[in-house]
């Protein structure tokens, strides 16, 4: 049985990961090719569990450290339980946020360094990469009026960080992305939906040839 392919959605607040997921999810069944969509943090009961803490903390909330290690721990019961046995079994994971949002938000705008994300990844998931890793961008102004509609009033323990916390986010991806062009698929996410669904297309192009 053929390995199933790992597609990884990322970016900023507000840039249109989880639409696209769906959309992509969608358009992947149509072809009749078997799919998991997920997320990160959570996916499974344990790292749906640890997604409340991290969101919604407790007390004061998380300091980088913690946090980092929070996040470690949902991605490994993640990968053990769901993202490793679906393509081992054939099927295609399409996740919104996976090890390079950890890289992004704690290694880089948290400040704790990128060699320590990757260590905790390595001991929790054997450092699993995705087949393909797609990153999208949108200017501050898109990114702030989606973020808005989309949580009201209301965000998130991370989403409602300052505006320099989310420009070091952005600015960690484009490193991430310039350091290891193969890994990555940088798509303008400022787009209508549908625009940015075929990019997003165009790019796993020759993985759904290999499937046919």
């Amino acid at each position: 049985m053929a390995r199933g392919r790992f597609i990884a959605l990322e970016g900023g607040e507000g840039c249109g990961k989880s639409t696209q997921a769906r959309l992509l999810v969608d358009a992947l069944r149509h072809r009749g090719i078997a799919v998991e969509l997920t997320r990160e943090p959570g996916g499974t009961p344990g790292a749906e569990a640890i997604r409340r803490l991290l969101l919604d903390p407790p007390g004061e909330g998380w300091g980088p450290q913690a946090e980092a290690l929070l996040f470690a721990a949902a991605r490994a019961d993640h990968v053990a339980r769901l993202i490793r046995p679906a393509i081992e079994e054939g099927r295609w994971v399409v996740s919104d946020r996976f090890v390079d949002s950890s890289r992004a938000y704690q290694g880089g705008a948290g400040g704790i360094g990128d060699e320590v994300v990757q260590a905790l990844h390595a001991i929790g998931s054997d450092g699993l990469r995705p087949d393909l890793t797609i990153i999208l961008t949108v200017d501050a102004e898109t990114a702030l009026e989606r973020t808005r509609l989309r949580d009201g009033d209301v965000g998130d323990a991370i989403g409602n960080r300052d505006a320099p916390y989310h420009r070091a986010v952005s600015d960690t991806f484009a490193r991430l992305a310039g350091e290891s062009p193969s890994d990555f698929a940088i798509i303008p996410g400022g787009e209508a939906p549908e625009t940015v669904h075929q990019a997003i297309m165009r790019a796993i192009a020759p993985f759904i040839a290999e499937a046919a």
